[in-house]
């Protein structure tokens, strides 16, 4: 195994492909769109055709990443902090319908206004 000197949102998106990602859904916003663009631009990406779209918003990268699961692929959903707000509405009817392949959902939360104009907590949804 090839040792690598990683960023935390560059760990993320590599802990995913080696985990068996299929594709990667995301609507830009700081921090979270280095994990995306990091995918983009991986070889291994691209070797194994890797589905990577920008969504329109929070709620259609859900929904993209929910539907490749119900496909029996893994999928990773990415937004910044107040996005999971945004994909609440698939979010939680994903809790009705289950998912067949597996979906990682990250939201680049903020709980203390480290670097964000706002403070956001998704844990509440958990």
């Amino acid at each position: 195994m090839q040792k690598l000197l990683l960023l935390a949102d560059e760990a993320i998106a590599q802990g995913a492909l080696d985990g068996g990602l299929s594709g990667v859904y995301a609507y830009p916003g700081t921090p979270s769109t280095e994990i995306t663009e990091y995918i983009q631009a991986s070889p291994e990406a691209k070797e194994k055709g890797i589905h990577c779209r920008w969504s329109s918003n929070e709620k259609t990268a859900m929904e993209s990443a929910m539907g490749m699961s119900f496909v029996g692929k893994r999928s990773l959903v990415c937004m910044k902090h107040v996005g999971l707000n945004v994909a609440a509405d698939p979010f939680m009817n994903a809790a009705i319908t289950g998912v067949n392949g597996g979906v990682l959902v990250l939201s680049a939360d903020d709980p203390s206004m480290h670097s964000s104009q706002n403070e956001h907590d998704s844990r509440y949804y958990g």
